[in-house]
């Protein structure tokens, strides 16, 4: 099913510019990978690259092996998406004209990431992106305005509040994240079994 107001990620290509800042967790380590293909061997010398373990699933194991492999000129290894942020907001407020940015990996990071990079002034343009992985989805709560992530299911329990929500299809570039409202403010105790939706 088309969501139109779901972005659009047409895939990390090289952009020219003077700084590379290159952000990934899980199978978007390997959009990397396979974009460090299409540059010169140099390419990675004014890159910085920021790879976020997660919960260190065995596919992607070896990944921040092949990661630093590409001898970016600096390399961060994060456990969580919410560890990195602090580091990522810091590179892109110390960043000159001619930073480009890549995002790739999980639905979550490319928005949250997205975000930090609007909110200090970065073009589109100038950002790369591609969705590899999970479609799980981070949702907020129109009610408490709590995030809950990872969420697989419709309906889904706010983790803040523990409304159960029905999670709409409408995405928030805003806050990177779909909507959910209370599926049963009519009849409190009807609650619709959890039907895993997203995956």
């Amino acid at each position: 099913m088309s969501i139109p107001s779901r972005p659009s990620y047409s895939g990390l290509s090289p952009l020219p510019g003077n700084q590379h800042l290159l952000v990934a967790d899980g199978a978007g380590g390997q959009a990397i990978v396979d974009m460090s293909r299409q540059v010169a061997p140099d390419w990675f010398a004014d890159a910085h690259i920021i790879y976020v373990v997660g919960d260190a699933s065995p596919a992607f194991a070896g990944m921040p092996q092949k990661l630093q492999e590409l001898q970016a000129r600096q390399w961060h290894e994060s456990p969580t998406i919410a560890s990195a942020l602090p580091r990522i907001a810091k590179v892109l407020a110390d960043a000159h004209m001619g930073m480009r940015l890549y995002l790739a990996g999980t639905e979550g990071l490319i928005g949250q990431v997205m975000q930090l990079a609007l909110d200090s002034g970065m073009e589109h343009s100038s950002i790369s992106t591609e969705h590899r992985g999970t479609l799980a989805r981070r949702l907020q709560c129109v009610h408490c305005k709590g995030i809950t992530e990872e969420v697989t299911t419709q309906p889904a329990q706010c983790a803040h509040c523990g409304l159960w929500l029905l999670v709409r299809d409408h995405y928030s570039r805003r806050i990177g994240a779909f909507q959910g409202v209370c599926i049963h403010a009519e009849e409190p105790l009807n609650i619709p079994t959890a039907v895993t939706s997203f995956l």
